[in-house]
């Protein structure tokens, strides 16, 4: 019985883990298809494949295909700040690294707490700000490059998506609140939601999609449906068979692989300075997440995990 635990244990983390790689490797995937296609036929693309899939696996569902109108309600609204989260990723991505575009995206994880007052009780442990000081001080040279200079428009860009991708995750929080909401149900309504949001800007280069090769169609399609669709519904089943600080802990190693995938596989390179703030940013994000999930221990609160919808690139 007991072996059988530590197995469910186990598997359980390698999902998580799995989910956090994908993640991770999204971002030289985004990148990479943006070479081919313009940022908002890649959003489409991804979007509407996304949206194929999940509403062919509610339709499969036939006892709870049923939308409530919390669902319909919530999910337009997500589906809005969502889309404006991928827009400012893809765009980022297309120009700056794919290294640092997932490590800056991070900066998510401590401006959440900022902006979630509710969930954090109002206020944060002093040694809190000091870790978002170390985390805006990894941006800096992050931007930096080989040497201080005008930051790169891309990473502005990651910076502003974090930003905006901190208030979709509060906005998530307190509209999910004490609403009866099925995860695959909202994440359906959102994917169509960014399908219809993007269609017109892009209907004038659909014809383009004919022409890709079969690389730049894999690409698309592994965004959609391994980096969206599969990462999402692993890791909301996985988070149910763990604790929420077993799992943050597991899904914060996103940006380690970013780094990993950028270097191992798109052959990217960090100068002195980067390196350096990329060790800061990994140190900043992790020491904040751990304030603030001690911070809601300490207040008898399980600490929240990304369980609601995914919004890497």
């Amino acid at each position: 019985m007991q072996r059988k635990g530590v197995f469910h244990a186990r598997r359980t983390d390698a999902v998580l883990l799995l989910v956090a790689i994908v993640w991770g490797s999204s971002y030289l995937a985004a990148k990479t298809a943006t070479y081919a296609l313009p940022v908002l036929m890649v959003l489409f693309a991804r979007y509407a494949i996304s949206a194929i899939a999940c509403l062919a696996l509610v339709a499969a569902r036939r006892r709870n295909g049923r939308y409530t109108r919390d669902e319909v309600r919530v999910g337009s609204l997500l589906g809005v700040t969502q889309a404006a989260v991928l827009v400012l990723e893809t765009y980022g991505v297309a120009h700056t690294s794919a290294a640092n575009a997932g490590l800056i995206i991070s900066l998510t994880i401590v401006l959440t707490p900022l902006l979630d007052r509710t969930a954090s009780n109002g206020r944060l442990p002093p040694r809190f700000f000091a870790a978002t000081g170390v985390c805006l001080l990894a941006v800096t040279l992050l931007m930096s490059g080989s040497g201080f200079q005008t930051p790169r428009i891309g990473d502005l860009l990651m910076v502003a998506a974090a930003v905006v991708r901190a208030v979709h995750v509060a906005l998530v929080g307190r509209l999910t609140k004490g609403r009866v909401v099925r995860p695959l149900h909202l994440t359906a309504v959102q994917t169509v939601v960014g399908s219809a949001l993007f269609a017109v800007p892009a209907s004038s280069g659909l014809p383009r999609l004919t022409q890709v090769d079969a690389a730049v169609w894999s690409q698309l399609v592994y965004l959609a449906l391994f980096c969206s669709v599969f990462a999402f519904l692993a890791q909301t089943w996985a988070v149910q068979n763990s604790s929420a600080s077993r799992a943050s802990l597991l899904l914060g190693t996103e940006p380690v692989w970013a780094v990993a995938v950028g270097i191992g596989l798109g052959g990217e390179k960090f100068s002195t300075l980067a390196a350096l703030g990329a060790a800061l940013m990994v140190t900043g994000t992790y020491w904040g997440q751990s304030i603030e999930r001690t911070h809601r221990t300490t207040n008898k609160e399980e600490p929240p995990c990304r369980t609601t919808t995914p919004t890497s690139v």
